[in-house]
């Protein structure tokens, strides 16, 4: 009785460890909502996301656009960025308690604040910028209006996307541990444990589905009794979601831990993420695993080439040594930002029979390494921060790709495999190809549903260009410029009626490198929100009258469409 009083007691200090050293950390209320309508969340921080943790708290704006948007606080207009995916239009506030909060997916500014926007627009001639406000400018008040909702950008639907940083790091911190009113009584669910023998590369076996029943407070194995291991390094991942008092759309966790033997093992804790180290998330999760189709587990231990602070530091890596056969006990806990909990216990026994023997390993490539990969005409080259886990080689070459191929198609790895910086690749270039040919190469890499066209560089015979996945590559010359459709009918197009103007231009590489339109010689700004379509909407900038619209476009080899019209206002 004695010992289970003392893991009970244990038990109770660390559930309430995570929410109160957030209350202790971060300022409560010192944040409004920024909106006026009662704050609902689609989506909060730490939530997987391709390729990166959510950086921020997705706010519901009841499924409409250009609802008013205020400050959270006092302090100023530090930055504007607008670009054609990520955040489209966004605004950040510098606070004077060394915070800032960012406000994105917007649809216009304040006006004070859009004219000044498009002001540097025209000086710079570029539609996206970053803009670096003197902070004089716009001071701001808590609760002040700053700009209008939308769903510019990356989003997929109307809302604000919000986040809390720090000022000087540029670190994101998780908004829901500065004290919003959100009500939050319901834990996290899990739906899924795995297990892992860690003599092995994650990306090299399929984890155990482990089933869970609920047993009392807690939760346990289905089957019951000591889960018996074949081997005698293991590690555990979870699918884990959580979700907020009336409201059924999943959101992310907040903290998970492992222990066995009554010794924290390892833990998670999304409470501050960088931007430079979001895509780690691939190492946080079992990315292969999701690739061929499978759902999210997210490791309770860290990879070998996770260099992130979101594992805290515990004695080991969270892989679990059962040096023994005798029976372990083991305890997952997973939390929500609101410190509720779901704990799942049981017991682990080592047994020597179970285990399994296996080949020689071949050509591999290893995390905290520079790995070098050379064939006759293709070579591969990675930095050390390149892998999470040791991955076997698999290379191919076939005489398939795109029509009109300079190389054979290239099949190095799998997409299912993740890559955390950019790889080198080269690929040699055919001799004797003709100057028109050789300037305009690119190298064409597909990897699942994701493909990414570089123009190389030429360095001794070899086309070089660098890419951030695995996959299929292969040398390809673009001597197609992007297609352009008139603005309307006629030799004299008559917008007199018109609001706007449209373009949409084609390449067959999809890919447009840059954009140019100007009336009567002077630059025009033409809006590029979701990366497909140029607009104008008709403005002071446009004379009356009959002008000259050119239009010019460029394509990532460097093929260029120029184009005149007469337009009527």
């Amino acid at each position: 009785m004695k010992n289970c009083s003392r893991a009970a007691i244990a038990l109770f200090c660390l559930l309430l460890s995570c929410p109160v050293f957030a209350q202790n950390k971060y300022p409560q209320n010192y944040f409004r909502h920024p909106l006026n309508i009662p704050m609902e969340l689609v989506a909060n921080f730490g939530e997987l996301r391709s390729n990166h943790w959510h950086m921020g708290l997705d706010i519901r704006t009841q499924q409409r656009e250009n609802l008013q948007v205020f400050a959270s606080a006092e302090g100023y207009v530090a930055k504007i960025k607008i670009e054609p995916g990520g955040f489209g239009r966004a605004l950040y506030i510098n606070h004077p308690n060394g915070l800032t909060t960012l406000y994105a997916h917007l649809n216009d500014f304040a006006p004070a604040i859009e004219q000044w926007v498009k002001a540097e627009q025209y000086k710079r001639q570029s539609w996206a910028v970053e803009l670096q406000v003197p902070p004089q400018l716009f001071p701001v008040t808590k609760g002040q209006f700053i700009a209008y909702s939308g769903n510019t950008g990356g989003s997929q639907g109307p809302h604000v996307h919000f986040e809390i940083r720090d000022t000087r790091t540029d670190k994101c911190l998780n908004p829901l541990l500065f004290g919003f009113p959100l009500p939050d009584a319901v834990p996290p669910t899990i739906s899924r444990l795995a297990l892992y023998d860690r003599n092995r590369s994650v990306y090299h076996q399929t984890p155990q589905a482990l089933s869970l029943k609920k047993t009392g407070a807690f939760f346990s194995l289905a089957t019951g009794g000591v889960l018996r291991s074949a081997s005698n390094r293991i590690s555990f991942a979870l699918t884990a979601i959580d979700r907020f008092t009336g409201y059924t759309n999943p959101n992310g966790v907040y903290c998970g831990r492992i222990w066995m033997d009554d010794v924290l093992q390892s833990e998670f804790v999304l409470d501050s993420i960088d931007y430079n180290e979001t895509r780690y998330m691939n190492a946080h999760t079992d990315y292969r695993y999701k690739a061929v189709g499978g759902p999210w587990l997210q490791h309770l231990s860290r990879m070998p080439g996770d260099t992130t602070n979101v594992y805290h530091r515990t004695p080991g890596d969270g892989v679990l040594y059962l040096q023994d056969t005798a029976t372990h006990p083991v305890r997952i806990e997973v939390l929500d930002a609101a410190g509720n909990a779901t704990v799942v216990q049981f017991s682990v026994r080592y047994d020597p029979l179970l285990q399994k023997q296996y080949g020689t390993a071949p050509e591999q490539l290893v995390p905290g390494e520079v790995n070098v990969f050379e064939r006759d005409s293709f070579e591969l080259y990675t930095s050390e921060f390149a892998l999470y886990d040791t991955v076997n080689v698999s290379f191919t070459q076939s005489n398939g790709g795109a029509t009109g191929g300079l190389s054979p198609l290239y099949t190095f790895l799998s997409s299912s495999i993740p890559t955390h910086d950019s790889v080198t690749v080269r690929i040699r270039v055919p001799q004797q190809l003709p100057a028109a040919q050789l300037n305009k190469l690119v190298i064409k890499s597909v990897a699942g549903t994701r493909t990414v066209v570089e123009k190389p560089r030429v360095l001794a015979g070899w086309a070089v260009a660098k890419f951030r996945q695995f996959g299929t590559f292969q040398l390809l010359a673009d001597t197609l410029p992007p297609t352009l459709p008139a603005p309307g009918p006629g030799a004299v197009v008559d917008a007199r009626k018109l609001k706007r103007i449209l373009f949409t231009p084609k390449d067959n590489m999809d890919k447009i490198a840059s954009f140019r339109a100007e009336v009567n010689g002077q630059w025009l700004r033409f809006t590029n929100d979701k990366g497909r379509t140029w607009i104008y909407n008709f403005d002071e900038k446009f004379p009356a009258g009959e002008s000259t619209l050119r239009v010019a476009v460029t394509d990532i080899a460097g093929n260029e469409t120029v184009k005149e019209w007469r337009i009527l206002r």
